[in-house]
């Protein structure tokens, strides 16, 4: 059956492991699933990191991938998504998109499991991973748990503490620390902080989120502290009122001294210095941040591996 990976609870708390597995594997160790095939690449918006850890995630597995702009495809203006999908699934192995609007994804998804199914064309069964949308970053999410994991070891019991909105990074990331056992703090102005879907979804996966507006308090003691930029792409228009929501959020040396002893720092990028985190934090010495974006490549030939099939010899 064809697994597509929408967002990080797609996985179960086993496949998970195998996908982490399967993203620290030597290079003799990787099965070249992409051998001959190509890899779709569409990207609604643009990105240095998505766009470079992907493209030679599917080189590192044998693949072609294939670049394609927005206004290639023009989903839902040139063509609908379904027939996007459809079209693509008839070249590609494989179907990553970075959207503007998760459903899209969704609408992607059903498309090809109907054709799968003999109801919808002659589109074989491929999968749709999701390279950011407006509701979920999950590639970035496992990312951030091989950066911890290669600093930490075990993440079971440790606390990240996230400062900032509580958007599509944020609701991957506390989704994918529940399932390897970290507790999560976010401090968030009000009206920023999560919505009581995304706290439910964490809880079903066992896990443990405390919502402040202090930042100092989810600091305290923290093992992990992580910021992301306080406008995302899309929503320049609200600038002015979300600078004036976050003064008092920047993650500073003040910040990161209240937290753990042997704290770290992680941002997704681009990083705005002097707004959400400081310069001399995100250039300092427990910053992972660049460690951070080179596992992006890491985390994608993981999960590429995962949904073409590879098996991981020493995961659980």
């Amino acid at each position: 059956m064809t697994r597509h990976f929408l967002e990080v609870d797609d996985l179960s708390c086993a496949e998970l492991e195998t996908v982490l597995h399967l993203a620290t594997a030597a290079p003799a160790d990787r099965a070249p699933v992409l051998a001959g095939r190509g890899a779709a690449l569409v990207f609604e918006k643009p990105s240095a990191r998505t766009r470079s850890s992907t493209e030679l995630a599917v080189v590192a597995l044998g693949g072609h991938p294939v670049y394609i702009q927005g206004p290639e495809v023009g989903i839902d203006s040139r063509e609908s998504a379904e027939d996007v999908a459809r079209t693509l699934a008839g070249y590609h192995a494989v179907i990553c998109a970075r959207v503007m609007d998760h459903e899209v994804l969704v609408r992607m998804a059903a498309a090809l499991d109907a054709c799968a199914d003999g109801r919808g064309g002659h589109a074989g069964p491929v999968p749709v991973v999701n390279l950011l949308s407006d509701r979920a970053h999950p590639c970035q999410a496992l990312a951030d748990l091989l950066t911890l994991r290669t600093h930490f070891g075990e993440l079971a019991g440790r606390t990240l503490a996230y400062v900032g909105d509580a958007n599509n990074v944020w609701r991957s990331l506390a989704l994918a620390a529940a399932m390897v056992g970290m507790r999560t703090r976010i401090a968030a102005p009000e009206g920023y902080g999560p919505e009581p879907d995304d706290l439910a979804r964490v809880a079903d996966l066992g896990g443990e989120v405390e919502v402040t507006t202090d930042p100092t308090v989810a600091a305290s003691g923290a093992d992990v502290l992580y910021t992301d930029v306080w406008t995302s792409m899309g929503q320049e228009d609200e600038r002015a009122a979300r600078l004036e929501a976050f003064a008092g959020f920047t993650v500073d040396e003040a910040l990161l001294a209240r937290a753990g002893a042997d704290a770290v720092v992680l941002h997704c990028l681009p990083a705005h210095r002097g707004e959400e985190i400081s310069g001399d934090v995100i250039d300092g010495p427990r910053s992972l941040v660049w460690a951070q974006a080179a596992h992006r490549e890491d985390a994608v030939r993981g999960l590429l591996a995962w949904v073409l099939g590879a098996e991981s010899g020493g995961a659980s």
